[in-house]
């Protein structure tokens, strides 16, 4: 716990004329460093993304998990839905965490939670070869579908057992995506992960796919 507290800090990422609020963890000799894009209505505060950012800590991942919108922006319900918007938003954090380490070759993966999946794979096919790895938790990366044929890094979609309709639509998107990819499915769990344990295995499948592909 208190290797994460000395890590841990909070940065403001300014982009053109907006500032975005980021929570940023620096692990030590780390492997690489994750970036979270949440769902609608989330945040960097998002309890469970920063349970799965603690663990991604422990194994030598960094991660960065901040705002896609200002606190203006996010009163207007339909910008959480605005995938353009947040793919936008996701590009140029991405290209904000590369001038953070000063343009060294630090391997970046992305964690897309919900909605949070579509702007990942988005982003990831317009950055071509700047992201390595993508895992989807509860993902809805239907929503890129246009470009999922793009998509040639490897991809881990994980979804809850008891999250009917989600199953479907992540087995129509692995069908579609051009490289590397699995689809998780972990029983008992429903769309949020909230049943005890289950983030957890989230959590270590995650762990497992940026260890095993991050730096490939």
């Amino acid at each position: 716990m208190n290797t994460i507290k000395k890590t841990y800090k909070e940065v403001d990422i300014k982009l053109d004329t907006v500032i975005l609020k980021g929570n940023l963890r620096l692990a030590n000799e780390e492997k690489g460093i994750i970036i979270f894009s949440h769902g609608s209505g989330s945040s960097r505060l998002s309890v469970r993304n920063n349970y799965v950012a603690d663990i991604l800590l422990k194994k030598r991942f960094s991660s960065l998990l901040f705002d896609l919108l200002t606190p203006e922006e996010d009163t207007i319900y339909e910008n959480r839905f605005n995938i353009e918007l947040l793919t936008t938003r996701l590009i140029k954090v991405t290209k904000w965490v590369q001038n953070y380490y000063q343009n060294k070759q630090i391997p970046i993966g992305y964690f897309g939670a919900s909605t949070g999946a579509a702007s990942a794979f988005n982003a990831a096919a317009k950055l071509n070869k700047t992201v390595k790895a993508i895992v989807s938790r509860g993902g809805r990366p239907d929503l890129a579908s246009d470009i999922l044929s793009n998509i040639k890094i490897p991809s881990l979609l994980i979804v809850g057992g008891n999250d009917g309709i989600v199953i479907n639509l992540n087995k129509q998107a692995k069908a579609k995506i051009g490289g590397i990819c699995e689809l998780k499915i972990v029983n008992g769990a429903s769309h949020l992960f909230s049943e005890p344990g289950k983030l957890e295995i989230v959590a270590n499948l995650s762990s497992q796919w940026f260890n095993n592909y991050l730096n490939k």
